[in-house]
């Protein structure tokens, strides 16, 4: 299993508004980024990514589930991009900030650190487990 970490603007698509689709989600639809979509590309059912509010809060709040691979983004007019589905499988009991992430020694090479625009992105293994339990979770 591979683990990921997606963006979104909390004032756009909330963690809220994911965990209110459900058991079975929805779409991760809209991303316009080359390299983002050969992120979604690689994504595998069962894949595990980060949920990431950008902008203000800079933030992981929460964990989604890959349910499905990718397929055409039906929002995007030029048919050049692909979406995945994405299930709500749990918060982070404490979110674990941009700040937090960077003063973290261990997590200096984390794509989130050095390319931190990037909507899509891979997060290794240490990563993941360094970062769910900087949020109270095991990973």
């Amino acid at each position: 299993m591979a683990h990921w970490l997606v963006k979104s603007e909390p004032d756009v698509f909330s963690w809220d508004d994911q965990k209110k689709l459900g058991a079975k989600g929805g779409p991760w639809t809209g991303v316009r980024n080359y390299g983002a979509r050969l992120h979604l590309l690689a994504m595998k059912k069962g894949d595990r990514a980060f949920y990431y509010h950008s902008n203000d809060q800079r933030a992981v709040v929460g964990i989604v589930e890959v349910t499905k691979t990718a397929y055409p983004d039906p929002t995007d007019e030029s048919a050049k991009f692909v979406c995945v589905d994405v299930k709500a499988k749990e918060a982070m009991p404490t979110p674990v900030t941009l700040v937090a992430i960077k003063a973290e020694p261990k997590l200096a090479g984390m794509v989130l650190v050095k390319n931190s625009r990037l909507s899509v992105q891979p997060v290794t293994d240490a990563e993941w487990a360094l970062v769910c339990a900087m949020g109270g979770l095991k990973g």
